[in-house]
């Protein structure tokens, strides 16, 4: 008899324990900021091309804005590489955005890149600083079929990142798709001293840092653990991740979220 009372307290006990481990599981999720998910709008720019200005001053206004059926904008700005030789070195440019708007040329089969140049879930392009044109291409990519995806902080430290990332099922008929990730921060201002913008103080949104492709997504979606360096000329404070899902050969987004590091970073710690 006392073996059978000893094994219901040990039980209750134990029963607390894990009641009260839930407890702290939850108040530690639902303190984690939620990511915003919604319609992916890359810009190609460069502060070497005069051009440029207005159209990250409309990408600045769109940043975080939400669409009337309450999917947020998500932003990128990327800048090219090939107005380096104009006397102005662009500190965020990067060949890797250039070969990548290059693919978009291909696919799009316009003549070739160039700035400003917005590109909304893969699938619609014009010139950047086009508000009307940005504003049609919204509409429609509200209209799409999507897949949810998340992000989530695990780990923030000065030198690197760890990021949970989450994607439901892809919508009908999508096979498989690629998942990328990137780093980008929140905001940056530039006093230009040469090219085309000399003597203009530039301010720039979401301005990429770092962009990788992680992998394949299959039709049941995925769940996956990432760790990012922090970029040397990074700070935690001011970067933003940002995950989007793309059917291959830089087809049609399908699903894109983004997350402020900093908020997320307290609710870890």
């Amino acid at each position: 008899m006392g073996a059978v009372k000893s094994l219901l307290v040990a039980t209750t006990i134990l029963l607390m324990n894990c009641s009260a481990a839930a407890q702290k599981v939850a108040s530690a999720n639902s303190a984690q900021p939620k990511s915003q998910s919604g319609i992916l709008v890359e810009l190609f720019t460069s502060e070497g091309c005069s051009s440029c200005p207005p159209a990250d001053e409309l990408l600045r206004k769109i940043d975080a804005h939400t669409m009337p059926n309450g999917e947020a904008i998500v932003v990128l700005g990327e800048h090219v590489d090939y107005w380096e030789a104009t006397g102005w070195h662009d500190r965020f440019s990067s060949h890797d955005y250039t070969e990548r708007q290059q693919e978009y040329a291909r696919r799009f089969n316009i003549s070739g890149p160039y700035t400003p140049q917005m590109v909304v879930d893969g699938s619609k392009e014009f010139v950047g600083n086009d508000g009307r044109l940005l504003e049609s291409a919204l509409t429609e990519a509200a209209t799409k079929a999507k897949a949810v995806v998340s992000i989530s902080v695990e780990d923030l430290s000065t030198s690197d990142v760890t990021l949970n990332v989450r994607v439901g099922p892809l919508p009908s008929g999508v096979k498989h798709s690629d998942l990328y990730v990137a780093l980008a921060d929140n905001s940056d201002e530039t006093h230009v001293a040469g090219g085309e913008n000399s003597g203009r103080t530039l301010h720039h949104v979401a301005a990429v840092q770092n962009l990788q492709r992680i992998g394949k997504v299959g039709p049941e979606g995925l769940e996956k653990q990432i760790r990012l360096r922090i970029p040397k000329s990074g700070n935690p404070a001011n970067l933003r991740a940002i995950a989007y899902v793309q059917q291959p050969d830089l087809g049609a987004v399908i699903a894109a979220a983004t997350l402020r590091l900093e908020e997320a970073g307290k609710a870890t710690r």
